[in-house]
């Protein structure tokens, strides 16, 4: 059995596992976050419409549309968190990829744990934002939290914080998931490479 070669092992298509951003999530779970991500979008086009309704009505009619600067504000936050886990899944996220890049030519096996363990930091992350953000909701709901001006313009502000609590629900799953598909690639070449498989 010849040695196994690394790079070449690296740099054969079929022999390493792709990264696991952009590929099929268990139990269908990318469905979900591209759903997410899709009412975000939704919810964009919405708020452009509201801006330029507020906009027109401004100048044309005098007559603006109450409570656009509150709607404007809790959206914002709503769609970063609805538009977060599959800005994940698809790679979009803010990382280092410089020593990630050269690692995967060099050493896949360690490159593969490094973004498992990215992953998983990235899971803890999210699980303390949650642990925290829940009482916040309660808390929200229990003194009927709200925005605007009374006799104006008012909206509660709990559902914003539900929203929230979706995506971040959603991001740290798939925070786990690719932790697992990280975990799963790099056994598969050690595999390979045990097996002289892409030498």
């Amino acid at each position: 059995m010849e040695p196994t070669n690394t790079t070449a092992l690296a740099q054969e298509p079929d022999a390493i596992p792709k990264d696991a951003y952009g590929q099929p999530l268990p139990a269908g779970f990318q469905r979900v976050v591209q759903a997410l991500n899709a009412l975000g979008t939704l919810w964009i086009v919405a708020l452009m419409v509201l801006i330029n309704t507020d906009v027109l009505g401004r100048n044309l009619f005098h007559a603006p549309v109450r409570g656009v600067t509150e709607l404007v504000s809790l959206s914002i936050v709503g769609i970063v968190f609805l538009q977060l886990a599959d800005t994940l899944h698809s790679g979009r996220i803010t990382r280092a990829d410089v020593l990630l890049q050269g690692l995967q030519k060099k050493r896949p096996v360690l490159a593969a744990l490094l973004h498992a363990f990215f992953h998983l930091v990235g899971a803890l992350l999210m699980g303390t934002i949650l642990w925290a953000a829940w009482p916040t909701l309660w808390e929200s709901i229990r003194i009927r939290e709200y925005v605007g001006a009374i006799g104006d313009f008012t909206a509660p502000v709990w559902p914003v914080r539900v929203v929230m609590l979706v995506g971040l629900c959603a991001t740290l799953i798939t925070f786990v998931l690719l932790a697992l598909a990280d975990v799963r690639r790099a056994a598969r070449v050690r595999q390979m490479r045990a097996t002289g498989h892409g030498a």
